[in-house]
C-alpha cells in the first residue's frame, strides 16, 4: 500500500489506465480502523494489485479531488476502484470487507 497525499501524483496514477484501488481512511474513526484492516490484508493477499490510501484528515484537498472529479459522493472510510481512468466501484462503512474487494476486483479486471 502506497500514501498518496498530493493531487498531481494521484491523477498520474489514475491517468495510466491500471487497475487501481484508493482507500479514504479517517485517522480518528473506529468504523474507519476496521475497514483500513480489511483493506489491509486484502492490499497483502494482492501484491500485484496497485493499491494507495490517503488519510482524509490531512489529505483533505486530494479527498475532495476525488469526489469532485469522479462525482463520487465523499465518505471515510471508503474504497474506490478505478479501471480505465474511471471509477468502476466504490464502497464505504461495513462495506468495506476483505470480501467486497476481492469480488470487486473480479468484476471489474
Amino acid at each position: 500500500m502506497e500514501r498518496l497525499n498530493d493531487q498531481e501524483a494521484f491523477d498520474n496514477v489514475v491517468q495510466t489506465g491500471e487497475l487501481i484501488i484508493m482507500f479514504k481512511h479517517s485517522a480518528t474513526c473506529p468504523v474507519s480502523q476496521a475497514a483500513y484492516e480489511e483493506f489491509e490484508k486484502f492490499a497483502q493477499e494482492h501484491p500485484d494489485l496497485k493499491t494507495y490510501y490517503l488519510i482524509v484528515q490531512e489529505d483533505r484537498p486530494l479527498s475532495n479531488h476525488i469526489a469532485e472529479s469522479f462525482h463520487i459522493k465523499h465518505e471515510s472510510p471508503q474504497a474506490i476502484l478505478f479501471n480505465n481512468s474511471d471509477c468502476s466501484w466504490h464502497a464505504s462503512h461495513w462495506k468495506i470487507t476483505f470480501e467486497s474487494l476481492t469480488k470487486a476486483i473480479e468484476e471489474n479486471s
